[in-house]
C-alpha cells in the first residue's frame, strides 16, 4: 500500500508513530503538507499538485487535518475522494465532527446518548434555554474549540448570561449543555478504528477542573469498556463518516453520552496509557480497505433516473409486517433491501428468510414511484409543555392577545 499521511507536523508524536508503523509494514508512506496541494480542475479528471508537481499514485490518504486549516483540508480530502483514492475519515466526517452543533444534531438524530443540549442567539432566548437543559450550572461550548478551549462551566444563571452574552457580542457561536455532575472532572476516550474499540482510556482532570483533557494537565489510565459503550462509540463514530476516531462520552446515571467525536485523535496520550499499538491498529485497518475507497452514493445514482435509495418503517398494521423479506414482494416491485436496523442493531444485507417486526427500518434501493406507497406519512411532533400550538381561528388568536385595555 502507497500511504499518504496529511500533516503539517511531521515531527508530532502521532504523525510519527503512524509513518513508522506503515514502514514496519512494508507500505510505502509519504507525510504531505497539507497547505501545499494545490486542486488541479483544469483537465479531463480531478487531479492535484502537490509542491507544483502532478501528484503521483497513491493507495491511500489519511488526513490528520487541523482545526485551523478545516476548510483547506477538507477540500483537499475531497479531492483525494473524487480520484477514488481510499480515506478512512471522509470530507462530509471531519466537517461533521469539527462543528459541535451539526455533531450534536447528527447523533441526536440517530438516537445517541448526548447531554441536553440547546443553541440560540436572541438574548431573550437564554434564560428558557438554560431551563430546558435543566438549570444551572451549566456548560457553555464555542462551536469550534479544541482541546478544552472554549468550554466554560457556568455554575450560576446569571453567570451563565453574562458568559453567553460576552461571547456572543464578539460574534462566537456557543452551545448550552447540561452539566453531567456525576462525570465532573471525568470522562471517557474510546478509540474506534472500522468497526470495534481498540483502546479505550478514563481521562481525570486536576484539582477542581472540570475539563479532563490530557493537553490541560490531566492523567489517563487504561479502562476496559462494557458492551454498551463500545457500542455507542463505533455507532457514533460510524454515523458522523468516521472510521478513525477519538469518541469522548461522560459516564452518566443513564449510560454514556457522547460529548464529542473527533476525526483526527492524537495518539500519545492514549498508547502511553493503553501501552498498545494503536498506529499499528489504524495502518492494518487501511491496508484491509484499500480495495474500497469512499463513494459518494448521491453522485452515482443521478445516472439512474427514477431509482433512489428510501428508508421504509414498519408500523402497526402495515402489510409488511409479519412477513419475511422475501415473502414481502419487495424484490418483485425492484426494491433491494441494504440493512435492517432494528433498535440500535444495524443488519447489512438482511436474509430473505428475516422476519419483519414493528419498528424495523430498512433502507432499500429500488425505483422511488414503486416505494412511494410505502415509505411512512411523517410523523406530526407533538407540541412540548412549554409550546402552546396555534389556535385554529386566528381570530380567536386576535382576541386572546389583545391587552385587557383593549377589550
Amino acid at each position: 500500500m502507497k500511504l499518504a499521511v496529511l500533516s503539517r507536523s511531521p515531527k508530532a508524536y502521532s504523525t510519527r508513530r503512524l509513518k513508522a508503523a506503515a514502514l514496519e509494514r512494508g507500505h510505502q508512506v509519504r507525510v504531505l503538507n497539507t497547505l501545499r496541494f494545490a486542486i488541479d480542475l483544469s483537465g479531463d479528471e480531478p487531479d492535484l499538485q502537490y509542491r507544483g508537481k502532478t501528484l503521483s499514485h497513491y493507495d491511500a490518504v489519511l488526513p490528520r487535518i487541523g482545526a485551523s486549516i478545516t476548510f483547506y483540508g477538507m477540500a483537499v480530502v475531497r479531492q483525494f475522494e473524487q480520484m477514488d483514492v481510499y480515506t478512512p475519515n471522509t470530507s462530509a466526517g471531519i466537517a461533521n465532527s469539527r462543528d459541535k452543533l451539526r455533531a450534536i444534531q447528527i447523533l441526536s438524530r440517530h438516537r445517541i446518548g448526548i447531554p441536553a443540549t440547546t443553541f440560540v442567539r436572541s438574548r431573550g432566548d437564554v434564560l428558557p434555554a438554560i431551563e430546558r437543559v435543566g438549570g444551572a450550572p451549566v456548560v457553555i461550548k464555542l462551536l469550534e474549540g479544541t482541546q478544552g478551549i472554549g468550554v466554560i462551566l457556568a455554575p450560576e444563571v446569571k453567570v451563565a448570561e453574562a458568559v453567553i452574552e460576552t461571547l456572543q457580542s464578539t460574534k462566537q457561536n456557543v452551545l448550552i449543555q447540561h452539566f453531567v455532575e456525576e462525570s465532573k472532572g471525568r470522562d471517557i476516550r474510546a478509540f474506534v478504528v472500522g468497526d470495534r474499540v481498540v483502546a479505550a482510556m478514563r481521562r481525570q482532570a486536576v484539582g477542581d477542573e472540570f475539563r479532563s483533557n490530557v493537553h490541560r494537565g490531566g492523567s489517563a489510565t487504561a479502562v476496559e469498556l462494557d458492551e454498551a459503550s463500545r457500542h455507542v462509540a463505533v455507532r457514533a463514530a460510524q454515523i458522523m463518516g468516521l472510521r478513525v476516531a477519538g469518541v469522548d462520552m461522560l459516564e452518566s446515571e443513564r449510560g454514556p453520552l457522547v460529548m464529542e467525536v473527533n476525526s483526527s485523535p492524537g495518539l500519545e496520550g492514549i498508547e502511553t496509557a493503553t501501552s498498545l499499538d494503536i498506529a499499528g491498529a489504524i495502518i492494518d485497518y487501511m491496508a484491509s480497505q484499500v480495495a474500497f475507497p469512499e463513494l459518494d452514493i448521491r453522485q452515482r445514482l443521478t445516472v439512474s433516473s427514477g431509482y433512489g435509495v428510501a428508508e421504509l418503517v414498519v408500523r402497526q398494521g402495515a402489510e409488511l409486517l409479519g412477513q419475511t423479506i422475501g415473502a414481502s414482494g419487495l424484490r418483485e416491485r425492484d426494491i433491494i433491501v441494504l440493512t435492517l436496523t432494528r433498535g440500535t442493531s444495524v443488519i447489512p444485507n438482511p436474509k430473505a428468510s428475516r422476519i419483519l417486526e414493528v419498528d424495523d427500518r430498512l433502507l432499500c434501493f429500488g425505483r422511488q414511484e414503486t416505494m412511494r406507497d410505502l415509505v411512512p406519512e411523517r410523523r406530526r411532533r407533538r407540541a412540548r409543555p412549554d409550546v402552546q400550538p396555534l389556535p385554529e381561528d386566528p381570530l380567536k388568536a386576535t382576541e386572546d392577545l389583545a391587552a385587557p385595555a383593549d377589550r
